[in-house]
């Protein structure tokens, strides 16, 4: 399938920390969605624990890579949802001691990483929960497991969107259909 057009959602983080199973919560859901027709045909929906080099295999060569973790800033505001979409420019975040990820090397070195290889999405969305319980457990806090809903429905929407820049840039290419010709028409008036 061509990178401009093929889409996969990853949801990060760990089912048995609490909050920080958000984005599996969110990827599960939506699988379950693909897979009643919900979805557009060819999505991707998939779950990973935040290991650099199993997120560049699973977003490369796609056309959208949208992914969904928890964060757990110093003053988080458990429930509070922050998107970052590459195509405004910047970064998902920074390394060393600002770093809120969960997971050994952080989202952000996956993300250069994927781009000094060459193994980076065309466009990277990025949804990051605010949490506030990462102890051992499952379930989410009631602040995080409501916002889940939104979270579906702001991804169903992304998807949509490059399917329909996709199917625009597809037309595009592909120009005039077959048998088509411009011709310049004119009027001529009978002759008397």
């Amino acid at each position: 399938m061509e990178a401009v057009g093929r889409t996969v959602v990853i949801g990060l983080g760990n089912e048995f920390r609490r909050d920080d199973g958000v984005g599996w919560a969110v990827a599960g859901l939506l699988r379950r969605r693909a897979e009643e027709g919900g979805l557009p045909p060819g999505v991707v929906v998939a779950q990973c624990d935040g290991d650099p080099g199993r997120l560049i295999e699973l977003w490369e060569n796609a056309g959208l890579a949208i992914v969904v973790d928890a964060c757990f800033p110093p003053a988080a505001e458990p429930g509070r949802t922050h998107r970052w979409d590459d195509a405004a420019g910047g970064g998902p975040g920074t390394t060393g001691s600002a770093r809120h990820s969960t997971h050994g090397l952080g989202f952000a070195e996956a993300v250069d990483l994927g781009r000094a290889l060459g193994r980076s999405p065309r466009r990277l969305i990025v949804y990051a929960v605010e949490g506030a319980d990462l102890s051992p457990g499952l379930g989410m806090t009631p602040a995080v497991a409501c916002v889940v809903p939104r979270l579906l429905r702001r991804i169903t929407a992304d998807i949509e969107r490059h399917g329909r820049a996709a199917d625009d840039a597809r037309c595009r290419k592909a120009g005039p259909p077959a048998g088509t010709r411009r011709t310049k028409v004119t009027a001529r008036r009978p002759s008397a």
